[in-house]
């Protein structure tokens, strides 16, 4: 009995210690681009841990929303969706070169929710709330993908997830002695942070100025960013969309749009011309 508790001690160190290891360490996860992102990340879980559960997370979602039959029914708003995605997602080798070999996925759910979302790995939904209530133009449907896109270049969500994960480090040695699954929180802890919790404001505003240069890279518009937060704000009146719950304030945010589409506005029009 003796030598087991042992064992169990001593493993749960090994484990407990890698942890503390892995919070220690810091990335880059982007390359600045024109808008200058440059910003260093703590994580405690990989990349790759992160990718998995996320994929499993949108083909459950994937599945679910099929059965009930609001997956992808609107065909030409679905081929519209897919085409601003597509010249996006040509322009994300810019922040980071291994994006380009991601397998992205973009579906439309039927939806009245004005929201939308990338999880990490490049698994994108938006919801038909978002186009048919605000109206978008093409240039605003960029602006909202960009902006989750970047949330998924950025890591994010991983970056989230090892702040809550190196918390909790205490609870994970009780649970490798007394012979719990040690890593059995992560996938929850990773739906959480993508569907549900909140991000900082500096995530945030890191996904605003990197989705507006996508847009102007892809040839959208990056002025079209400050009308479609306008819309978004209208739309919410004294109680804003769950889509700008953590988002800065309106005014501020529209002078960091206004900043950040004046410098990215000549990649616009370069790409424009082509």
């Amino acid at each position: 009995m003796k030598s087991r508790r042992y064992q169990r001690i001593r493993w749960a160190a090994v484990i407990v210690a890698g942890y503390l290891v892995a919070a220690c360490q810091t990335v880059q996860t982007t390359q600045p681009g024109a808008v200058g992102i440059t910003r260093t990340q703590s994580m405690a879980v990989s990349a790759q841990e992160i990718e998995k559960a996320s994929a499993q997370s949108y083909s459950k979602m994937i599945k679910e929303a099929d059965s009930r039959n609001t997956l992808n029914r609107d065909t030409i708003m679905l081929a519209r969706v897919q085409g601003v995605a597509r010249r996006l997602i040509a322009q994300t080798p810019v922040f980071r070169s291994d994006a380009s070999h991601w397998r992205w996925e973009v579906n439309l759910f039927q939806s009245e929710q004005v929201n939308a979302f990338c999880m990490a790995g490049g698994k994108i939904g938006i919801y038909s709330g978002l186009i048919s209530k605000l109206q978008l133009t093409d240039s605003e449907l960029a602006a909202v993908m960009g902006h989750e896109m970047a949330h998924a270049l950025r890591e994010h969500v991983r970056e989230q997830v090892s702040l809550q994960y190196a918390a909790q480090l205490p609870g994970i040695l009780l649970a490798a002695i007394t012979g719990s699954q040690v890593l059995s929180q992560l996938g929850d802890l990773v739906t959480d942070v993508t569907l549900g919790l909140p991000r900082s404001r500096q995530a945030e505003s890191e996904a605003d100025e990197m989705g507006v240069e996508l847009a102007a890279r892809a040839g959208y518009d990056p002025n079209a960013a400050i009308a479609l937060w306008q819309k978004m704000n209208r739309l919410g009146g004294a109680r804003p969309p769950e889509f700008l719950s953590t988002h800065p304030s309106p005014a501020t945010r529209e002078q960091d749009l206004a900043r950040t589409a004046s410098m990215v506005y000549p990649l616009y029009q370069r790409a424009a011309k082509h």
